[in-house]
């Protein structure tokens, strides 16, 4: 076990940090550290599910959500996207406006999902607050 490690599992130990911010140092070093020689590793998977975490307390009662979508069903829906005739997304992309969603339908493309996706591999989002804590994260 390599010095850093022995380190973070000794706070882990002692109670500096907790087991989930551990697996994130941990997998920091991991990121950073060279393969050893002669040891092969295994090539990172591509990510098949987005997942959102969410603890929160609300009217005093602890809540949980736990979403996991299959990063298959973006593909999916950016290809059938692609189908829409240009009058309709002209009139979804209205819609979506006078919700609030600036977002442009006929700008969506297939392989910029792929790169997104791309990106969304080594991307967690956390936020903290007092009652509640939130993790975005690709699996």
């Amino acid at each position: 076990m390599n010095e850093q490690r022995k380190d973070i599992l000794d706070m882990l130990a002692e109670g500096k940090i907790t087991a989930e911010e551990a697996e994130q140092l941990i997998a920091a070093l991991e990121r950073d550290q060279p393969a050893a020689s002669g040891v092969e590793t295994r090539p990172k998977g591509r990510p098949k599910y987005m997942r959102v975490l969410v603890d929160a307390v609300e009217n005093g009662e602890p809540s949980r959500v736990n979403v996991r979508v299959p990063l298959q069903l973006l593909r999916a829906g950016v290809k059938l996207a692609a189908l829409i005739p240009p009058q309709a997304l002209v009139h979804a992309n209205a819609e979506l406006m006078k919700s609030g969603v600036p977002f442009d339908l006929t700008q969506l493309k297939p392989e910029q999902l792929e790169e997104l996706i791309e990106h969304l591999e080594d991307m967690t989002v956390e936020v903290d607050q007092p009652d509640s804590k939130v993790r975005v994260f690709c699996e």
